[in-house]
Formats: structure tokens, sequence, C-alpha cells
């Protein structure tokens, strides 16, 4: 495969009456869409989705990694949802780790044992078409998709290909390797070639038929016990069968009449919030699209907001989070008066950032229901270590706990760590919220800062869910090793633009190119109706329209009927 990721075309957004899925992978995009077909809703669809991307993205996502849900309810108007993160081992206390030389100035690899947490995602597809399924479908109806794609098996697609090889080379590198499940004869699948699961088909059969003892009780957990242990993990069968998921209740803030819904802490979703409350302190649209004034003032509030996330967000069940204080209006104007239109910020620092390989997914149905559904391993394969006979391998999100004594994110026995993965929705104000969207990018860090990109460039700049998702975008990230924060220009920004931002004192890396894009996240969006196009009147569109639009720097589509 070519090295150069060109984008030699364009998407038009996806247009229809009844029911859209967008994913970053087709075929799993049809089976979401042939669950909206048999009756189910948009939660037993986007459960089917998940549970097939990770049969056909196994380096993003699986049983082996954690969920986030955010639900639409189109009769009530009510949203809720479920933190399917998982916690550490009881066992694995700071001094532990200490005890095993690891301090915060030399933490474990990125792949060692030691950062994996008890998987959360099969336990959140069960609860999400329990509590917001249709009820017509049983979960192993749900997982039938996933299922038949793993046996049969599929052509793996060409972005798809790259990372899978990438994701592969770089254990390889950390002297590890990956289970043979995910391979073919002992490489990384090419891109058309067919790759069957059928260790993976079992697991999701197992948990179609039991339920959560499926997975988290009797052959499965034995066998993830077995392998972390293997490798000197701390993880016990009593960690596994005592885990659950949690019901949530999102938090939001208001931007110009409309609300942003994220998860909770755990979940990053509050940095998404406070870098669009600091935003609304500013003439977002007078700055001019991926304008100089635009990006300086986007990568100054989205280091204030980092900034505060990676200080102040933990697990609420192990350290009191002062959430509402955030988020409170007031706080977020101090924080906008300290940008400078002409220089960048000094003495900003946020805690570690690494990367992340996650599935970002959405579907809203014909009652009206959506579901906002995101599904990680964290880095690709996680750990890269593979359950025997189970055809998953085991996230590593415990990379993000601090080793730092006194910090709200330092690791600690049953505690669940910052987690980077987020789902979102967009209501109106009103008193019984009316669905606007359900949106969202993957990406480690990259996921507030994407969040905010794509609904600005609708509720700002116009543009369509396709056009919002096509727009180039900026990634800014710290680099640790310089002491400095870095700004990504994906192409298609101005040169002048990134000339510009180095005058006012920011480093630029410009321009992002080929499979190096990859880093701005891979992002899904459905509307309902056009409400960003404000040359339209809305009030004369008597029939309910979904737009549906699907991240050109992944394989997938968005799909309607």
């Amino acid at each position: 495969m070519d090295a150069d990721l060109t984008f030699s075309s364009r998407r038009s957004p996806v247009v229809c009456l009844h029911g859209c899925v967008a994913s970053s992978q087709s075929l799993a995009s049809t089976v979401g869409l042939d669950v909206l077909k048999l009756g189910g809703n948009a939660a037993d669809a986007a459960v089917a989705i998940a549970a097939a991307l990770a049969v056909t993205e196994p380096f993003s996502t699986g049983p082996g990694g954690d969920a986030f849900c955010l639900f639409y309810n189109g009769k009530t108007g009510e949203i809720s949802g479920i933190n399917g993160s998982g916690r550490s081992p009881k066992a694995q206390t700071l001094d532990l780790m200490e005890g095993r030389g690891y301090t915060a100035d030399a933490p474990p690899s990125l792949f060692d044992v030691l950062n994996v947490t008890v998987p959360g995602a099969p336990a959140c597809w069960c609860d999400t078409v329990h509590l917001f399924g249709s009820g017509k479908l049983s979960l192993q109806g749900v997982l039938g998709g996933a299922v038949e794609l793993a046996e049969v098996g599929f052509p793996v697609a060409e972005v798809t290909a790259h990372h899978w090889a990438k994701g592969v080379a770089a254990l390889r590198d950390a002297g590890k390797e990956l289970g043979g499940d995910l391979l073919l004869d002992n490489r990384a699948p090419k891109c058309g070639q067919v790759f069957r699961n059928p260790a993976l088909a079992q697991t999701l059969k197992e948990l179609g038929e039991r339920g959560k003892a499926g997975f988290y009780q009797g052959r499965v957990a034995q066998a993830i016990v077995d392998v972390i242990g293997r490798h000197g993990g701390v993880m016990t069968l009593d960690d596994l069968s005592g885990h659950d998921s949690e019901v949530i209740t999102p938090i939001s803030t208001e931007y110009k009449g409309v609300h942003l819904w994220e998860p909770p802490p755990n979940s990053q979703g509050l940095a998404a919030l406070l870098l669009l409350n600091i935003l609304e302190n500013f003439s977002v649209k007078g700055l001019g699209h991926n304008s100089s004034d635009y990006i300086h003032v986007l990568v100054e509030a989205v280091r204030l907001a980092l900034t505060d996330a990676l200080c102040y967000l933990g697990d609420p069940n192990h350290v009191t989070l002062p959430v509402q204080t955030l988020l409170h209006k007031t706080y977020s104007q101090q924080r906008a008066r300290s940008i400078s239109m002409n220089r960048a910020m000094e003495g900003v620092k946020p805690g570690q950032m690494t990367g992340s390989d996650t599935v970002y997914l959405c579907v809203i149905d014909s009652q009206g229901n959506a579901c906002s559904f995101v599904n990680s391993t964290y880095m690709a394969f996680g750990t890269g270590l593979v359950p025997n006979g189970c055809g998953f391998s085991l996230q590593n999100r415990g990379a993000n706990f601090s080793l730092h004594r006194n910090h709200l994110n330092c690791v600690a026995g049953g505690k669940r760590p910052y987690h980077t993965i987020i789902a979102a929705l967009l209501t109106d104000s009103a008193p019984k919220p009316q669905l606007l969207a359900a949106l969202g990018v993957m990406g480690a860090f990259m996921q507030p800062q994407g969040h905010i990109q794509v609904l600005l460039n609708m509720l700002e700049f116009g543009m369509n869910p396709q056009q919002a998702l096509d727009a180039p975008r900026v990634h800014v990230q710290y680099d640790h090793r310089a002491d400095e924060w870095v700004i990504n220009l994906e192409e298609g920004v101005d040169g002048k633009v990134a000339k510009e931002l180095r005058r006012r004192g920011h480093r630029v890396n410009w321009p992002v190119t080929g499979h190096e894009r990859s880093q701005f996240g891979r992002g899904q969006i459905i509307t309902v109706g056009e409400w960003w196009n404000t040359s339209v009147n809305q009030a004369a569109h008597s029939t309910r329209v979904l737009w549906g639009g699907s991240d050109p720097r992944a394989d997938g589509c968005a799909q309607g009927y």
C-alpha cells in the first residue's frame, strides 16, 4: 500500500427519513442498519455496530476495552448514559507499583501488563441493550451480525490494513508479540485479504447466550486472568466478576441556544465543555474558519481546558471533583481573559499525554431515539495481550493513571483512570430537549478538540455534517521531551496561517499529510434536520430528515433508509 493517503474524492451527506447509522467501517454500518430494519432501535443498532467493529477493526476496539454510551429517548426527551469503563485490580496499589521500581518519572511501559484494567465494554453492551434497547431483539440477535463477520470472514479495508500493520510493528518494537488470533500467517492482513476470527465469534456467542456472566465468569474470565498472571499482573477472577457498569447523568453546557452533552468524569467530556465555555467569550464566526486568529484562540483555549481536566479529573467514587465550579460561566470568562491575541501563553502545562486507537459510532432511529457510542482499547491493540482462544486483546487504559501520590488520578486498587473516550449529543435548550445531533470524534486527547471543531463548523460556519468532518483540523499536543506545546495543522490549512502562528510564538507542524492525518481523529455525525443551515426556513420543513456524515480519514460511511 502506498505510504501516502491522498484525499482524491468528495462525499455528500447521507440524507434519509427513517434511520441512520455512521461508523468507521462500512461493514459495521451495514450490520447496524440491518438491526434497525429488523425492528431494533438506536441502542440495539449501536451495540451491533460496536461488536462488528471489534471484528473488523480489532486494533482499535473489542471486548478487551472500555465503552461509554449516551442515549436520547425520543419519547421523553430524557438523556442518560452508561459509564462502561473498568477499574484497576484491587491489588494494584501505588505501593505495589513502587515496590516494582516504578515512579512518576519512570512509569511502566505503555504495553505493560500492569496497565490492564478490567474490560468494561462487554458489560456496557449488555446494559445498553437491557436499559435502552427496543426489547424486540435478544442480545444474541443484536450480536448476530458481528458473529457472522467473525465466522465467515471479511475483506480488510485500506486504512484499517495500514493501522493494523502499524500496531503490530509497534508491539514488536517493544519486544511483544500479538496473539495469533489477530494475525494472518503471523502478520497483519493486507488490504483486500479476507480475515476470520472464530475465537472472537465464540466469545461473542457466549456473551449473547449468557450475558455478562459469559464474559466476566467462566472460560473467558479464566483466560484473561491466566494471560495477565503469566506476564506478572495481579488481576483476579474476583476483579472480573465484581465489575459492573454505572448508569450516569450526562453533564452539559449551553452555547448560543444549544446544549452539548458529554459523559461526566472519569471521562474527559468535561474538557470539551470547558473548551466550549472558553470559546463562548470570543466572536468565533467573526474570526473566520481556520484563520490564524481562530486557530490561535482555539489552541490557547485547548491548552487551558486540557490543563484543567488533567489537574482536576479522576474517579468521582474515590475523590471529590469540582465539576460544577469548573463549568460555571464566570470561571470560563476568567480563563478566557488570560488569552492574548498577539502572543502564545507561557507556563501552561498538562499531565502525561499518550496516543489512542478508538472507534466512535452513532445511530438515530425512526422513533427519534439516538445513541452516541464510543469503544476503545486505548493504544493499538492495547497491551497486545490476547487471552487464549478469545480473539481479542486487552486494553492498556491504566497507562493514564498518575503515579504521583497526591494526584486526584493516582493509581489505587479498584479505581477507574482518567478516561479519554467520550461520546456527545446536541439538543436545543427547550424545557424538553429536542435532539439536534449525535456526534463524536475519537483520538485520545484529540477528542474534546475534535468535538468542538466539528460542532463549531456546523454552528458557526454553516457546514453540513459531512463538510464539518471533511474540513482540515487542528490538533494541540504537549511534547514532554521538548517541554512545549505543538500545534499540528492538517493539509488544507493555509501556509500563511502556519507562518503567522509561528510569529505569535507557537511551535507549528504543517502540513500534516497522508496517514499522519489519523492524529486528527475519525468522527461521525448524524443530525435531525438542517438546523446548521441558516438560509433554510426550518419551520417550512414538516418532514423530519436525517443528515449523516462519516470521516474521510477512516474506511467507514454513514448509511440510512
